[in-house]
């Protein structure tokens, strides 16, 4: 098959062009044909105009690259490669929302012929891919799971924002329904994965091994927040805590904060529905999760605090927040949290204005009900860092003086600015 694909004498198709099956898609485009599939009208425009609507990209990570841009399943029929890379979020309980991925295994199903190859991408939980994609395959192709075609699973390892570590530079898992199709996953893989490939032994372990990934790191921050709730009340930085512990060789740099995205702040819930589903209740997993989520209302409470003490009326307090992203540098605002200090501060009945170089305002009304403000003009008696954006860090104690009240508060979420605040009102995790 890799052989056919590099020859283009038949094509790959990546299903869903987000911040991780649109790399993927441009990066086997340079050496073979390739059909990207996305659902959205506006957002196949915008790539035929080698635009990446996530930002991600730059507009010469589009040159050089053998695609066609569709939302026409027709399209996806030359294809006998598929990629499939689309979200798997949560809903508002918390339980898998496997909409877009049921969807585009439809979408697939529709477009498979005998001899193919399905891998999937998204993030779902072990066994969700022979268990829940594959009879949705075989139903909308009446082609035989195992005979006709086969699957695969390859768990994405895209951290939007890094430019470090890009998607050829990082080792690649992949999976596959019986050693023929094993081979041949990683054979297409390797031909643009410069790191590597490790070959799971069978699709449930490569599904466990991306879901603990995030979990891990939920767990471990969870621990770092629940010390910043400890050492908060004991009148300790928690920073200059962590700064001490991280003299020994061997200590774990992990670091509170809100945990938000679509990765961290989602994948654990994946593991604890199917853990569930099996009979087991999570603690650690659970408990760390009811940390993380409680982290938003934590900050915003805090900050409530801070001003009475400080002698304000909360009732109406100007409060401005900086950053509405997920996380630093990046345009996402999928489940950021920022969005939960937010909600708690104006059921206060504060007036909270948000401000971001990269987050879109019109998303943001959409998704969270509130809007960037074009420019600070006012006077706050709070300040919130939420996101570390780059536009940030080279601010000083006088700019931010230059936009406060007399007795201000300056709440510095992940603690950049500390031991550079000495006159207004300072706090972090």
């Amino acid at each position: 098959m890799l052989d056919k694909l590099l020859a283009k004498e038949t094509k790959l198709s990546v299903i869903g062009l987000g911040y991780v099956g649109l790399p993927i898609a441009l990066e086997f485009a340079r050496n073979m044909k390739v059909v990207g599939f996305d659902i959205k009208q506006d957002r196949i425009d915008l790539m035929r105009q080698g635009i990446d609507p996530s930002k991600e990209l730059n507009k010469e990570d589009f040159d050089g690259c053998d695609i066609e841009f569709t939302n026409q399943i027709e399209d996806v029929k030359e294809a006998t490669f598929h990629v499939v890379a689309v979200p798997t979020p949560i809903n508002e309980h918390n339980l898998p929302n496997l909409t877009p991925l049921l969807s585009a295994s439809r979408t697939v199903g529709k477009a498979l012929k005998k001899g193919d190859i399905v891998v999937f991408e998204s993030t779902v939980y072990p066994g969700c891919t022979e268990e829940d994609c594959v009879p949705i395959l075989e139903q909308e192709s009446g082609l035989k799971f195992g005979t006709d075609f086969k699957v695969g699973y390859s768990p994405e390892r895209i951290n939007p924002g890094d430019k470090e570590h890009t998607l050829t530079k990082i080792l690649k898992i992949v999976s596959g329904s019986d050693a023929e199709s094993l081979d041949i996953i990683a054979e297409v893989y390797a031909s643009i994965i410069k790191a590597g490939i490790h070959k799971a032994s069978s699709i449930k372990v490569a599904e466990a091994a991306k879901i603990i990934e995030n979990t891990q790191r939920d767990v471990n921050i969870a621990l770092m927040n629940e010390l910043s709730l400890i050492f908060d009340r004991m009148d300790i930085n928690t920073y200059e805590v962590l700064e001490a512990a991280g003299t020994k060789w061997n200590f774990l740099k992990f670091f509170p904060g809100l945990v938000g995205g679509h990765c961290i702040g989602v994948d654990p819930y994946y593991l604890t529905y199917k853990a569930n589903a099996l009979g087991y209740h999570s603690k650690i997993i659970d408990g760390g999760r009811v940390i993380n989520d409680s982290m938003g209302s934590y900050v915003a409470e805090t900050t409530i605090k801070k001003l009475i003490k400080k002698g304000h009326n909360v009732n109406g307090a100007k409060i401005l927040i900086m950053g509405a992203t997920f996380k630093e540098n990046v345009s996402d605002i999928r489940n950021s949290k920022v969005a939960d200090v937010y909600k708690e501060l104006v059921s206060y009945s504060a007036h909270v204005d948000v401000v971001d170089p990269y987050a879109d305002s019109r998303e943001l009304l959409e998704e969270y009900g509130y809007a960037l403000i074009p420019e600070i003009t006012k006077k706050y008696e709070a300040v919130i860092l939420a996101v570390n954006h780059k536009e940030y860090l080279d601010l000083d104690e006088d700019y931010f003086k230059s936009i406060t009240n007399h007795n201000a508060v300056f709440v510095d979420i992940k603690g950049v600015f500390r031991g550079k605040i000495n006159e207004l009102e300072y706090w972090s995790l």
